[in-house]
């Protein structure tokens, strides 16, 4: 079994949202200095963590469970894209050909 083209649709969604959301969660990140030492690398696995979350929920709302092979191409989603948001949470990011300025 490999995720459903919906399932990579809903995730991508999930991805292009959180992305377009990273300067909350920088935020976020930010109120718990210095115990966080870097706030780029605490966004992206408050990102991560939120995509994965929305994902295994996909699945628990299908009533099914993701097979180790759904994991691992959910992993290299995630590794595809993790350029993309890194970039997110650096800086100004293009999404569909648009650039989205981030607030300093």
């Amino acid at each position: 079994m490999s995720i459903s083209k919906e399932n990579k649709e809903f995730i991508d969604s999930l991805i292009e949202y959180y992305i377009s959301e990273s300067e909350s969660y920088k935020q976020i990140a930010e109120n718990f200095l210095p115990e966080v030492e870097s706030i780029p690398d605490t966004v992206f696995g408050i990102i991560t963590g939120c995509v994965y979350s929305g994902f295994l929920q996909a699945y628990q709302n299908q009533q099914q469970t993701p097979s180790l092979e759904d994991m691992n191409e959910f992993n290299q989603i995630i590794k595809k894209k993790a350029l993309l948001i890194k970039k997110s949470i650096l800086g100004p990011i293009e999404i569909d050909g648009v650039i989205k300025e981030r607030k300093g």
